[in-house]
């Protein structure tokens, strides 16, 4: 059957198409985080003083739902919880809940090594000792963190329920909860404390960020920076735990061989280990808008999702 149009039936068409596409520009853009349950300064812990809290975002669907505990970066002096306003909404659309944590920051004369790390498995036990009462399944919990936060949340899932960061603060409400995790992602993590040292010898000398971490030199103390590597904790007795490490291509604050080096690391020991290498930036990405055009950080969301989804 063949369909013969005239003139008129053509300019009807067209009228009514540009009315609808017209419709469609007018009515109001959907808002995400009508569809996650913000919860801003939720307190964790006390430790020596300091109050330590995070923001929540949660599905608003009742559930029980895999949680992501996500550490800012900032060379461990700085940077906040806000580093994650993009990453938590979009985890929580996506059935994953993130609880965005602040912890305690180096200063000058003063070293927060291993408070830090202490201060992540609090957030930890928090996170599996509420449970049901924010939404969280205790038994599926994973760690997020970018640059000092690759670093506290690779050290924390690797060496976590090890001296000197166990135990050291009894009182928490939840202290004698596991902080174990099973799955970790890694935006340019730092793994070597030393490697980083060296490098910032040449790059950044007058703000040497694993010296103010550690308070000492290498050649004060190499067994601190030792001690205090994601790198020297990859033994095969720790193979349960997935990881996915995420980089760029471009980065001049953290040296790319530092993922290199690690993932190698972790796939001779016979861990669960993948990575994305993003091409043509820097450092820094990872708290961009993830659902902007053109957003790096976006290149890293779909497969970060299916990782959770498959290794929570």
């Amino acid at each position: 059957m063949t369909i013969v149009l005239n003139r008129a039936a053509l300019a009807a068409a067209a009228y009514v198409f540009a009315g609808l596409t017209y419709a469609l520009a007018q009515a109001p853009a959907q808002n995400p985080a009508s569809e996650v349950d913000i919860q801003r300064g939720v307190e964790y812990a006390n430790h020596d003083g300091t109050s330590l809290k995070g923001d929540l975002y949660l599905p608003k669907a009742p559930g029980k739902y895999p949680a992501l505990i996500a550490v800012h970066g900032g060379g461990w002096q700085g940077g906040s919880p806000t580093a994650y306003r993009y990453w938590g909404p979009y985890l929580a659309k996506q059935g994953i809940a993130v609880f965005a944590i602040s912890y305690r920051l180096a200063k000058p004369g003063q070293k927060t090594y291993p408070q830090a790390v202490q201060d992540v498995r609090a957030a930890i036990q928090f996170a599996r000792g509420r449970g049901e009462a924010i939404k969280v399944d205790g038994e599926r919990i994973g760690l997020q963190g970018g640059s000092a936060g690759g670093h506290l949340v690779s050290l924390t899932a690797l060496a976590g329920e090890e001296a000197p960061f166990a135990n050291a603060y009894p009182n928490d409400p939840y202290a004698s909860l596991s902080a174990r995790v099973k799955a970790v992602v890694s935006f340019y993590g730092v793994y070597d404390l030393q490697q980083q040292w060296n490098h910032d010898v040449l790059h950044r000398p007058l703000d040497n960020i694993s010296e103010k971490f550690l308070g000492a030199t290498p050649m004060d103390n190499r067994k601190l920076y030792f001690d205090a590597s994601p790198m020297s904790y990859v033994l095969k007795s720790k193979n349960t735990t997935s990881f996915y490490l995420i980089n760029g291509t471009e980065d001049d604050v953290v040296d790319r061989s530092q993922s290199d080096n690690f993932l190698l690391a972790l796939k001779q020991s016979g861990f669960f280990a993948r990575r994305i290498v993003v091409q043509g930036i820097g450092h820094y990405f990872e708290s961009d808008p993830i659902e902007e055009a053109f957003s790096k950080s976006g290149e890293a969301a779909g497969p970060v999702v299916r990782f959770l989804k498959e290794r929570l």
